[in-house]
């Protein structure tokens, strides 16, 4: 393959002062402080303890679905008839009363409206 001035080779070599390029490169996340790097190595393919990957399993999730009791539901629907997007008061309420956080009723929420307008179209 030629080395021209935009090919992965010539980039990692002007990058590192000619040295010869590496095999794994540290790419900083989307979301991650400036300085912080990740390896493009899955944290399988690292023995990350509790991310053992499973063949053809698909990618790790970030975390385990939330299993939400009927209480909390009730609450939750109860919410949402009243109003249907939450604002950031009622939010807090919510994630206090019922122990979860409020990424998590914000992601409900978002779900709710998504079944309901399935629901109303279907309906059609």
């Amino acid at each position: 393959m030629e080395k021209g001035p935009f090919s992965v080779e010539w980039l990692a070599q002007s990058s590192h002062g000619g040295a010869q390029p590496t095999t794994t490169i540290a790419t900083r996340q989307p979301h991650s402080p400036p300085g912080s790097t990740s390896s493009q190595e899955s944290p399988a393919a690292l023995g990350d303890p509790g991310h053992e990957a499973e063949a053809g399993s698909g990618p790790v999730p970030g975390r385990p679905r939330t299993k939400f009791s009927a209480a909390q539901l009730q609450e939750l629907e109860r919410s949402f008839r009243e109003q249907r997007y939450i604002g950031a008061s009622e939010k807090r309420r919510l994630a206090a009363v019922l122990n979860l956080s409020q990424s998590q009723i914000k992601t409900w929420f978002q779900n709710r409206r998504m079944k309901f307008k399935r629901q109303t179209q279907d309906a059609r």
